[in-house]
């Protein structure tokens, strides 16, 4: 069979990612130009300005990943994009570049959804098996997503109201810390002690997660300690937050694992970058003897070579997308 090379391009909110994607498991070369400098000024990102600098940026990173592959789109047997959800404005620069190259090499064009992106680039790192048990886990999701084969999703469980990530850059802001916030709450976590005692979270036999009252016990400590005069002991509150955060997940995977005889689990989603949710899953599957696959560092926040991974085997089925493709902001996968 021969080898199959997808241009991958992502561009849902403030990274501009192009990367060439060797048979959906290999990244021959990748580049992500982020805006998070620029951003941080605002304390998050400004969707007209992400747009704008996508459009700028976006045929200098094609061919930084043309020169430094050396490769040339009419080596490459398919174009790739992310097109939904995200940012619109951003989505739509990915999604009319990708068409335009589509139409002018007369490459097929797969569309491909951000969060399926984040799923296979555990692809990058090892080989999906099969059954398996997904934790979806970014700024807009938390998932547990059950998988029988490619691009079979049933969710079991999900936030009832904020995403993880969503919490962590809310706490951020709490703390004063600057943007981005979750890996900056990671960062003080780190410095602290779970002495804080905060709210009774969402805790019962299905496999639902809660954030928003965990969120609010933040608020309020850190209202109360200022209304009395106390010093408040960022470092502290952050180690808790995350540990309360954290092993809520741990839970609903623990509960998972024994009650639908799971054997392979995965993490996804730009919250699996975070160190603690890590160590805390790989205690956890060593200790029932499940497989566990997590993506390397560079692969969990948004890239292009997931977008790659994820076209794949869409590429295999030729499910390909016509030139009228739109850009969704809002289409979820599940």
């Amino acid at each position: 069979m021969k080898n199959v090379y997808i241009l991958a391009i992502e561009t849902s909110c403030d990274e501009t990612s192009i990367a060439i994607v060797k048979n959906g498991h290999e990244c021959i070369y990748m580049n992500v130009l982020t805006q998070m400098d620029i951003h941080a000024n605002f304390g998050g990102v400004v969707p007209e300005i992400a747009s704008r600098m996508h459009t700028e940026n976006i045929t200098m990173v094609l061919d930084d990943v043309l020169t430094n592959s050396h490769m040339q789109i009419e080596d490459m047997d398919a174009i790739a994009i992310t097109y939904a959800p995200g940012l619109l404005g951003s989505l739509l620069v990915g999604v009319e570049f990708a068409k335009t190259l589509s139409y002018l090499y007369e490459k097929p064009l797969i569309a491909v959804n951000h969060i399926a992106g984040h799923i296979y680039a555990n692809n990058l790192t090892s080989t999906l098996k099969f059954p398996l048990l997904a934790l979806v886990v970014s700024g807009g999701h938390t998932d547990l997503v059950m998988m029988q084969k490619d691009y079979d999703f049933k969710v079991i469980g999900k936030t009832l109201d904020d995403a993880i990530g969503e919490a962590f850059d809310k706490v951020a802001r709490v703390l004063d810390l600057k943007y981005p916030g979750g890996p900056n709450v990671e960062k003080l976590a780190q410095e602290g002690l779970p002495t804080y005692k905060l709210g009774i979270i969402h805790n019962n036999d299905n496999y639902n997660v809660s954030y928003s009252g965990l969120k609010s016990s933040v608020i309020n400590i850190a209202h109360n300690e200022k209304q009395r005069g106390n010093t408040l002991n960022k470092a502290d509150l952050a180690c808790s937050f995350q540990t309360v955060a954290i092993n809520q997940l741990i839970s609903k995977v623990k509960k998972a694992i024994e009650n639908e005889q799971i054997k392979n689990v995965i993490i996804a989603g730009g919250v699996s970058a975070n160190k603690y949710l890590r160590r805390e899953m790989e205690k956890l599957c060593d200790e029932y003897n499940v497989n566990l696959a997590v993506p390397e560092f560079k692969y969990c926040t948004d890239n292009a070579a997931m977008i790659g991974a994820a076209a794949y085997p869409m590429y295999l089925k030729k499910e390909f997308a016509s030139l009228d493709l739109n850009a969704s902001s809002t289409l979820e996968l599940f």
